[in-house]
């Protein structure tokens, strides 16, 4: 199982509460086996297998929390 690492531009994200919705939903989803959040840098980087989730799932997930994924 090949996993591959993405790092996305996320607008909004300001606080502990912030970073832990995001870790969560994207955690929740199928394939993601790792989420880190870079409040200063604007960043969150998943850890996730191409086989079972695509970066536009990833980024719905985000963007449902009520974050912009640039």
């Amino acid at each position: 199982m090949a996993m591959e690492v993405k790092t996305l531009n996320v607008e909004g994200m300001s606080c502990s509460h912030c970073e832990n919705s995001v870790k969560k939903a994207v955690g929740a989803l199928e394939g993601v086996a790792k989420v880190d959040v870079d409040l200063n840098g604007k960043k969150v980087t998943i850890e996730f297998d191409p086989a079972k989730v695509t970066v536009d799932n990833i980024k719905s997930a985000i963007e449902d929390q009520g974050y912009d994924v640039k």
